[in-house]
């Protein structure tokens, strides 16, 4: 009896199916995928100016503050909230000084916006001057900058930023045209920044 095995049914086709290749045939070369090319960034494009772009700032007004013992906090030194206050201040000081009617039973400014940037600490005893600039003038709104600075030392700069005035009818709460007075005030000129005397006790 021979020991020859029979192929069994299948198994050819299973070979061929693995060794698709037939012997003595060259091993065929590993297709090469080409490296992918940098492509070089899009250049940024200037986008077009709004309307109501900010304008170059000018100075409206320069008030002198004295701080008060009573500002401190517990780390001895003026709390942050107090540099709020000492901003509307200001704002109040160079309101007062606006040639012409600036509110009336139909228009009045509310604020919509604030903004604080603290940049060193003030101590007590001192005396700050809070600088006041238009930033913005829309047809409703007012951005105003705003620096606060050592009165002894105008380069010791203890915070900056700006707010956002808003004139509305408190009728029905929408908002109105800015008082011609408030656009006359802001508008660049030539005269010296208006001041005022030293507020605040010790």
């Amino acid at each position: 009896m021979s020991n020859r095995r029979r192929n069994e049914p299948g198994k050819d086709k299973d070979r061929a199916a693995k060794n698709p290749r037939p012997r003595g045939t060259p091993r065929p070369a590993r297709e090469t995928v080409p490296a992918a090319t940098p492509q070089k960034a899009p250049t940024p494009t200037t986008a077009p100016a709004a309307a109501n772009a900010t304008q170059t700032p000018h100075p409206l007004f320069a008030a002198t503050i004295g701080v008060r013992w009573r500002d401190l906090d517990a780390f001895n030194h003026v709390n942050n909230s107090n540099f709020l206050t000492y901003l509307e201040e200001a704002r109040l000081q160079w309101l007062k000084t606006v040639p012409g009617p600036w509110f009336d039973a139909h228009s009045m400014p509310v604020m919509a916006a604030a903004e604080v940037n603290y940049r060193a600490p003030i101590a007590w005893p001192a005396e700050i001057v809070v600088e006041l600039s238009c930033e913005r003038l829309g047809n409703s709104s007012l951005a105003i900058g705003h620096r606060i600075v050592d009165a002894g030392d105008p380069r010791r700069l203890y915070c900056d930023g700006r707010v956002v005035m808003v004139w509305m009818d408190p009728v029905d709460g929408r908002s109105v045209a800015l008082p011609p007075a408030i656009r006359e005030a802001c508008e660049p000129d030539t005269s010296p920044v208006a001041g005022s005397e030293t507020h605040g006790d010790s």
